[in-house]
């Protein structure tokens, strides 16, 4: 049986395609499912694809995943990168390896998107390749995953 990753959505993120094209692009959410299970795919992984607007409801995954054992997270928290707390602490609490994602390079954006809590939880950060970010997460997230096998 494959091992089964996380791959969790913040607000907005439904919208994708359809919400300011010049910053995230014309794909969707679903372009970047696609490309997220054909990564986990190549490195045998099952994936639980999955969005919500709703903090709480994110946090539940997190505490999904540990609770069933998933191998690993990878999270593009949207809007909540910067303000929440309770994300890290769930991450934090979730003993897994975690990849945080995002579409555009928060870092080229305004000041107060440059921060990220979420961050702090994650051992790796992807941010500005478009969709293509969560082939390349997930991609990493495998690596991760597969390193304290082969140490």
């Amino acid at each position: 049986m494959a091992k089964t990753i996380y791959v969790l959505n913040g607000p907005n993120l439904n919208l994708l395609g359809i919400r300011e094209p010049a910053t995230y692009g014309s794909a969707t959410l679903a372009d970047a499912e696609a490309l997220a299970r054909a990564a986990a795919d190549k490195a045998g992984l099952a994936v639980e694809f999955r969005q919500s607007n709703h903090e709480g409801v994110l946090i539940d995954w997190i505490h999904e995943a540990r609770a069933g054992k998933a191998a690993g997270l990878v999270i593009n928290p949207g809007g909540y990168t910067h303000t929440s707390i309770a994300l890290l602490d769930a991450i934090l609490a979730s003993d897994m390896p975690t990849v945080e994602v995002h579409v555009s390079n928060i870092h080229a954006r305004e000041s107060f998107r440059g921060h990220s809590y979420v961050s702090k939880g994650a051992k790796a950060v992807i941010c500005g390749f478009g969709i293509q970010g969560y082939a390349l997460a997930v991609t990493g997230l495998a690596a991760l995953i597969e390193a304290p096998r082969k140490a």
